[in-house]
């Protein structure tokens, strides 16, 4: 006989149950926490809202809304969060927020501004040609860091960074290109090196790096310690920079693969400028854990 005690636990689980699975917030990628496009979630102090997912031409625009969780509490600089298209692309398309749409002249008329205590407009990311390989947005902070997660390499030009030993973060992180420049725009090559001035002045370096590991060891580390790992190199110049390859590639990625894929493998570009001795000879990519959030046009 099924008592009315036991119809009211029955009655319980299956509200848990469903109340536990319900909404995007419930669903994690690599430990960032997953909702679809028109739903808010929380992000570095902010609760966030993206919508109105839409392509303009080969740019995927969306629609921010946030504002701070507690204004009291501590949160994210409105101008620290970055924005990037999430799935299979086979580069990664990053943004910070504000500003994003600078370069894309007349696809909205509101973009991304903020306030002391909002953040609202478009953000702007791209350009893309395979549209069928973007299915969501992330964002997160280079500036947030998990404690006790970075491991810093040495990237100096020529070689750059020196393939990373797996065990120190659960990736194996290596070089695939190395390209220098004065800020003026003259290459620094091997040519260029017997100058005794090549090394005065600005500089900045692109890095072309590549980071791997398995799907499976890398969705645990994630969730030991509490979000998904970044590249960071430095150092860095606020703003445009001396390059507009630099404002394009940024100097930090966020490595959050497509998590229907079977392995973690991320090419990118990062860039480190400033003065050229710092910038080529003395440039560092950290690879470190943070938080992030995603939401997706599709489960």
């Amino acid at each position: 006989m099924i008592t009315a005690l036991t119809v009211a636990i029955l009655v319980t689980v299956a509200f848990v149950g469903v109340s536990g699975c319900s909404g995007g917030s419930s669903k994690s990628s690599y430990s960032a926490p997953q909702a679809k496009i028109g739903e808010s979630l929380a992000l570095l102090g902010w609760n966030v809202r993206v919508a109105e997912f839409r392509w303009n031409g080969e740019f995927v625009l969306v629609d921010i809304d946030a504002a701070p969780s507690d204004v009291n509490a501590p949160h994210a600089k409105p101008e620290d969060i970055r924005f990037g298209l999430y799935g299979t692309l086979a580069h990664p398309v990053e943004a910070t927020g504000l500003g994003s749409c600078d370069l894309v002249q007349g696809v909205t008329s509101t973009p991304l501004t903020a306030s002391p205590q909002r953040l609202a407009g478009t953000v702007c990311l791209g350009p893309v040609k395979e549209r069928s390989a973007v299915r969501g947005i992330y964002g997160y902070s280079p500036h947030d860091r998990i404690p006790g997660t970075a491991a810093a390499y040495p990237a100096a030009f020529p070689v750059g960074m020196l393939p990373t030993n797996k065990n120190d973060t659960g990736l194996t992180v290596s070089t695939t290109s190395v390209d220098a420049w004065r800020a003026d725009g003259t290459p620094v090559n091997q040519q260029a090196l017997g100058d005794p001035t090549v090394f005065t002045g600005k500089g900045y370096m692109l890095l072309g790096l590549q980071a791997d590991a398995s799907a499976a060891q890398y969705r645990d580390d994630s969730a030991r310690r509490g979000g998904p790992m970044m590249l960071l190199a430095a150092p860095s110049l606020p703003g445009p920079g001396l390059n507009p390859a630099c404002a394009a590639y940024g100097a930090s990625v966020l490595l959050l693969p497509d998590a229907s894929l079977d392995a973690v493998h991320v090419n990118a570009s990062l860039c480190t400028q400033g003065e050229i001795n710092d910038a080529l000879l003395n440039a560092t990519v950290s690879v470190i854990g943070t938080h992030a959030a995603l939401w997706v046009t599709r489960d």
